[in-house]
């Protein structure tokens, strides 16, 4: 069967139940983290938990139709449509993972420097829905990994998740700023707390995989150096010493190089045999 094939075959199945839960983001938030694929706590290595459903959820969905038709009823709480984008799967896992408007606008909304408000454009849509693609095959990856499951690994996580939450409050200028915008976009605290799981297991796996391998040389250091303070000598200007610019010059460098790493790793997952990403409904 075609990736064609298979996308039209799984539209069909996640369009019949969306006709029966037509509204069913808002209600079922309170659900939607155990319908998720079972993973690393990501980011228990750890920089993402989205929440983007699993295909085996909604054989677990289809249940709770009576259910969510209820609540939609008794207009106990603000529904909001949504619809399937996108499955990704790295070969890893026989069901992919689901990826959906609702994360494509999550994936917007806690960006700082974007403007909150104004309906995401196409561009911005599919810029943040290759971002997810990229996220869910690292985060995929991860899952390969055992979990350390101590209550001191675990505390030690969770601290990192809250830590992030703060940094993520203070970038929008306030906790109250943030949870503006989450409203906005209907993002629960739950959901945000999935996210940064997600996010701080993808952190810590790359740490993991490139960090201690990114090396660089003094000849590189004293190079750079060169590159961005020789021309600046005679000038006038104070310029800093090969020892007291050291120390950033490396950093940088460090921060270069595994940022090129993870791109190449990224390709690589993108062209390995197995990995497959169907568009369900373009943006």
């Amino acid at each position: 069967m075609s990736k064609v094939q298979r996308g039209e075959e799984q539209t069909v199945k996640i369009e019949n139940c969306k006709m029966k839960t037509e509204n069913f983001r808002a209600d079922i938030t309170r659900v939607g983290t155990h319908l998720r694929t079972d993973g690393l706590d990501t980011k228990s290595i750890y920089i993402f938990q989205f929440s983007i459903f699993n295909f085996q959820s909604l054989s677990l969905l289809l249940p709770l139709c009576t259910l969510l038709f209820a609540l939609s009823a008794s207009g106990q709480a603000q529904t909001v449509s949504d619809k399937a984008v996108a499955s990704v799967t790295n070969g890893a896992q026989t069901i992919p993972d689901l990826i959906t408007y609702s994360d494509l606008e999550w994936q917007l909304a806690l960006e700082p420097s974007r403007a909150g408000g104004a309906r995401p454009a196409s561009p911005e849509l599919n810029q943040a829905l290759k971002t997810l693609e990229d996220q869910l095959l690292i985060l995929q990856e991860a899952r390969k990994l055992p979990l350390a499951e101590t209550n001191e690994a675990q505390k030690e996580f969770e601290d990192t998740v809250k830590k992030r939450r703060d940094e993520l409050a203070q970038a929008f200028g306030s906790r109250a700023h943030l949870e503006e915008r989450m409203s906005r976009v209907g993002l629960t605290s739950e959901q945000l707390d999935t996210i940064l799981r997600d996010r701080v297991t993808i952190e810590r796996y790359l740490a993991f995989r490139f960090r201690a391998f990114a090396l660089v040389s003094a000849k590189e250091i004293s190079d750079r150096y060169e590159n961005e303070y020789g021309r600046l000598r005679n000038t006038g200007k104070i310029v800093p010493t090969l020892d007291q610019a050291r120390d950033r010059i490396e950093h940088d460098l460090t921060e270069e190089k595994i940022a090129e790493e993870i791109d190449k790793f990224i390709d690589n997952l993108r062209d390995q045999p197995g990995t497959e990403i169907v568009i369900l409904n373009p943006v």
